[in-house]
């Protein structure tokens, strides 16, 4: 926050003294009320007059600061300060525009100077956190906060930063306790609301934050980054709709590509995809390498199966900071030159059921003639050495010579994957012999007369549609009631406490205590007739082994389960059980306790 402007009483003198001193005190005035164009001319006037004039210089630059013209102000303040070294308000000020111009360790400088003069100086120490903030330095931004608020405590800007810092380092119960302060100081603080939202949001509590955020686009009209965490929050919680009015009114605000894919994506969740795919192009026609834009659209093309355009623009997802975190340095990006006898290193990218999904090309790689090499998360390790076509397989940093490198999910973009083209050969996947053997025997143990069905019924609950992706193991009690079928539950994570509340038929094989990894589930998976399973890596793992799978799918399913198709292109013996209503669960367990009282696998 810049030192404002103060006048001081008019000075006696000659003539021109007293003029220059009226000119000043006009100046301040009108810069007081935040009369920016009114004040101008008497600063110009006056410096007209004394060019060397400190005062002048200095806030004339104020002016030229709150009006963005960062160089200028810099060298109205810099002339100023050559003039008198000792005014810490104008140190601090030329530190501020320093930081405007992107030049951090001059405006650290230049605080630091101001609280030489004047160690007790809050709006000083309250820039220098800010500063020391945007280089990464959390900690010693705090420090210089709470001195700040020491040395001040009704600053308010000092209370909103130190939130910031204190939610960068996830301490959101103190960082909210300084947001109610920032509130208790100004309760019409938009900007402490919003903060106060992204605090309770993070924490977890939804209903506060959807408060905070309403207030705060309440207190300011044109709040377009409130909308757009509103909608984010209702999103969360599965209300598509409300979430789709809150970015909207976002985008009527600033109809910029980050507030465009947010509509897009809520729109997309409620089925209506030609309105998504509109928004998408209009995204990219503000900014044709939006990688975001590129990504969702990319989705919503393969969905309706359009792999040629929706490859094409799934090659184009990356954000720099992702490309760059799996990039192999020194190594080109392979885009479909010829392979014979090259070595190529695949790396694995997003969650465990892509990779599973995708770690069929490996065998299609080498059939182009490259020695292939992966590296992907440690988890898969063992499962992965034994893929046909691959020749090593590691967790860690990318070592030895290679020809070209490629993330795991552009393969299909380079060897023109069509619908008609997925290599769908399995199994690709093979669980460890000794393994399978050692659950066979716990497995025979269960009545060999009922078919052996392994059963999961939640993912990830940080997916980002998992409340409706996933669903509660009560909402499987009918299949409980079938006749000659022993369930197996391969569920890990937290949903797996519902299986103390399900009936002993659910109960009664529970292995998961020993499922470890992806390997032991792989030797379960082997001993079983079918896998039961909500979208999950689960579901793609028993259908890269080779096993039957059925997929329970929600309304506003995933990208590689195509539209309204019973079926999929990706595994042969998989059948897909879709809802008709979002969220209703009821018809999709009927069906598949049809099919069970049938005996389809």
């Amino acid at each position: 926050m810049e030192h404002q402007p103060h006048s001081d009483t008019a000075r006696t003198g000659t003539l021109p003294h007293a003029y220059l001193t009226s000119l000043i005190d006009a100046a301040l005035e009108a810069h007081q009320a935040g009369r920016l164009d009114a004040a101008e001319p008497f600063y110009r006037e006056a410096l007209a007059l004394d060019p060397a004039h400190v005062k002048a210089l200095h806030y004339f630059g104020v002016l030229q600061y709150q009006r963005g013209n960062h160089g200028f102000a810099a060298e109205l303040m810099s002339e100023a300060l050559k003039l008198d070294r000792t005014d810490p308000a104008c140190w601090s000020n030329r530190g501020l525009v320093a930081a405007a111009l992107g030049h951090l360790g001059e405006a650290m400088t230049c605080y630091d100077q101001a609280l030489q003069l004047q160690p007790d100086f809050a709006d000083a120490r309250n820039n220098f956190g800010v500063a020391l903030q945007a280089q990464g330095s959390l900690d010693i931004a705090i420090e210089q906060y709470r001195l700040a608020l020491t040395a001040d405590s009704s600053l308010v800007d000092a209370h909103l930063n130190l939130g910031t810092a204190l939610s960068k380092l996830g301490r959101y119960g103190e960082a909210l306790v300084c947001y109610q302060n920032a509130l208790s100081l100004d309760p019409q603080s938009a900007e402490a609301h919003f903060n106060a939202g992204n605090a309770h949001n993070a924490g977890g509590d939804h209903a506060a934050a959807i408060a905070s955020f309403e207030r705060a686009a309440a207190l300011r009209g044109n709040y377009a980054e409130a909308h757009i965490n509103l909608g984010s929050v209702m999103g969360k919680l599965g209300d598509y709709a409300a979430a789709e009015s809150q970015y909207r009114r976002a985008v009527a605000l600033k109809p910029n590509p980050t507030n465009l894919v947010c509509l897009g994506g809520a729109l997309g969740a409620q089925g209506h995809l030609d309105e998504e795919e509109g928004i998408y192009r209009r995204a990219l026609e503000l900014d044709p390498n939006y990688a975001d834009a590129h990504q969702n659209l990319a989705w919503l093309l393969l969905k309706r199966g359009d792999y040629k355009q929706g490859w094409a623009e799934f090659a184009k997802r990356w954000r720099k900071s992702d490309y760059e975190a799996i990039a192999v340095p020194g190594v080109a990006e392979w885009h479909g030159e010829p392979l014979d006898g090259c070595r190529l290193l695949l790396v694995g990218e997003q969650g465990f059921g892509d990779h599973f999904q995708f770690l069929r090309y490996a065998r299609v790689l080498e059939q182009l003639g490259a020695t292939v090499d992966i590296c992907v998360r440690e988890p898969l390790l063992p499962l992965v050495e034994r893929i046909p076509g691959v020749h090593r397989a590691f967790s860690s940093k990318p070592g030895g010579q290679y020809d070209f490198w490629l993330p795991m999910m552009s393969v299909p973009s380079c060897v023109g994957t069509e619908l008609s083209t997925i290599p769908a050969n399995v199994p690709y996947l093979f669980a460890d012999k000794t393994k399978i053997e050692a659950w066979r025997r716990r497995v025979d143990a269960a009545d060999k007369s009922k078919r052996k069905v392994g059963l999961v019924w939640a993912g990830s609950p940080t997916f980002g549609n998992d409340r409706y992706r996933s669903m509660a193991l009560s909402d499987l009690s009918a299949l409980g009631e079938l006749e000659g079928v022993a369930w197996f539950p391969l569920q890990k994570g937290p949903a797996h406490d519902q299986l103390a509340d399900a009936s002993e038929t659910f109960r009664n094989h529970d292995f998961t205590a020993d499922l470890h990894n992806f390997d032991d589930t792989a030797a379960l998976v082997m001993n079983l007739d079918l896998v039961i399973a909500v979208d999950t890596g689960v579901a793609h793992l028993a259908a890269a082994l080779g096993k039957p799978v059925w997929v329970l799918l929600p309304a506003n399913s995933d990208w590689r389960w195509l539209e309204e198709r019973a079926d999929s292109p990706w595994y042969p013996a998989m059948k897909l059980f879709r809802q008709t209503t979002l969220g209703d669960w009821t018809p999709v367990v009927k069906r598949v306790s049809e099919e069970l009282r049938g005996g389809n696998l």
